[in-house]
């Protein structure tokens, strides 16, 4: 097929774009694609379609050479495609080629220079993604959160973002500003690290940008957490306490035990409902894993807690539950100082806080898996409650304590 270059202004006096093109006989329609060069008119032989002056030895010459070889890559590969379309007898079209030249050279959407929109759009897919491996909320918000720390580097750096600078350089830069600046620890720096990776990963599959040096961004390392978990003699001694008096708290309470005995996820037991409990089983989809169904067991403290709310559990947001959970175990007198362990960059952070403000939802879960597990419970049946489909991930929320670790040692080196 005939292909030729031209002119956008080829009757100006000042710089213009270099278009290729070529006519689709089949379609009679013409098949236009900007190059990216650019050429004052005057520099241009018309006549043979190409840049003019290309012998010699002068600067100029050398430039509009350099130039020649840069349009021809146009008309080689064009070249190429049809080629290979013909060789394998298959039919070639505009739509086609326009596809090819758009992979081949990378080309990128209009709003690949606004970085913070692109991000706003990829927030927007995740919200209305209906498919079954569509993100929870709290992902949602993490990666909301992350726009947030993001926007915060620009303003205190001044680091103009955008996708074409979104290399090495930037990368120290971010992660040196999260360190010293936000405190990340280790973990959090790792997992927000994750979730930029995402959504750059989704620019570049959705053509917003065509550089993927962030694929070599070397993730932190992982670090192992002291978080608190609690023994079944303390699930007991919370659930029986009385709290009457106090009827906030001790709905609280209800929730964070019949999480404890469940190892539910409070986004999953949040919403239980009487439908959801069949032949002495809780059966409900995982909100994180929808395409996971969770089957489990009552006990006599999930039931109990069913039938005291008539199997309508109190609802209440996980960041309000957060909050009041803390309440509850300071009204419960677990006030003596932790000490809590984090590395931010290469230093270790010790920070001594009282018990009862370490505790949170994921302290229901930990504290569950950790009880199993302690009762020598297999693995593989403690993930079927819980949800996990990974050993690794798993793992890390058993936190035996420091009596429990005592225990085991004595009952091993026994005589």
């Amino acid at each position: 097929m005939r292909y030729t270059f031209n002119l956008k202004k080829p009757k100006g006096d000042k710089v213009t774009l270099i278009y290729f093109s070529s006519y689709f006989k089949s379609e009679g329609k013409k098949f236009v694609y900007s190059t990216g060069e650019t050429i004052n008119p005057k520099d241009w032989d018309f006549q043979n379609r190409q840049p003019d002056n290309l012998t010699g030895r002068s600067k100029d010459a050398e430039i509009q050479r350099t130039l020649k070889k840069q349009i021809d890559r146009y008309s080689n590969f064009f070249t190429e495609i049809v080629n290979r379309y013909k060789n394998s007898n298959q039919e070639i079209d505009i739509e086609i080629v326009r596809t090819e030249f758009d992979r081949h050279f990378k080309k990128v959407k209009s709003l690949s220079n606004k970085f913070f929109d692109v991000y706003d759009l990829f927030i927007n897919e995740k919200k209305n993604d209906k498919s079954d491996n569509a993100n929870s909320q709290s992902t949602i918000k993490r990666y909301e959160y992350n726009k947030t720390i993001l926007e915060d580097f620009k303003n205190h750096t001044h680091f103009n973002l955008n996708f074409n600078k979104l290399n090495q350089e930037f990368y120290n830069s971010f992660l040196n500003y999260c360190i010293i600046e936000k405190k990340h620890s280790a973990n959090t720096l790792r997992r927000n690290v994750g979730l930029l990776k995402t959504f750059l990963n989704w620019a570049l599959v959705n053509n917003y940008t065509y550089k993927s040096d962030f694929k070599n961004f070397k993730s932190p390392k992982s670090q192992q957490t002291d978080e608190i978990a609690l023994t079944f003699k303390q699930v007991k001694e919370i659930y029986e306490a009385d709290l009457s008096e106090k009827p906030k708290l001790e709905r609280v309470r209800d929730l964070f035990v019949f999480g404890c005995s469940t190892g539910m996820r409070i986004s999953n037991y949040s919403k239980v409902t009487k439908n959801d409990v069949e032949d002495g089983y809780i059966k409900v989809n995982d909100k994180k894993n929808i395409e996971k169904q969770l089957k489990i067991p009552l006990n006599d403290f999930s039931i109990e807690i069913l039938k005291k709310y008539n199997y309508v559990l109190p609802k209440i947001s996980t960041q309000k539950f957060n909050d009041y959970i803390k309440d509850v175990f300071e009204e419960l007198e677990f006030k003596s100082n932790v000490k809590k362990t984090s590395r931010v960059g290469n230093e270790i952070i010790e920070v001594v806080q009282p018990y009862y403000k370490r505790i949170s939802s994921n302290t229901a879960r930990r504290s569950f898996i950790t009880i199993m597990k302690n009762k020598k419970i297999p693995d593989k049946i403690i993930m079927e409650f819980t949800g996990h489909k990974s050993l690794e991930v798993f793992n890390k929320y058993y936190k035996p304590n420091e009596e429990d670790k005592k225990d085991f040692m004595k009952n091993v080196w026994k005589k």
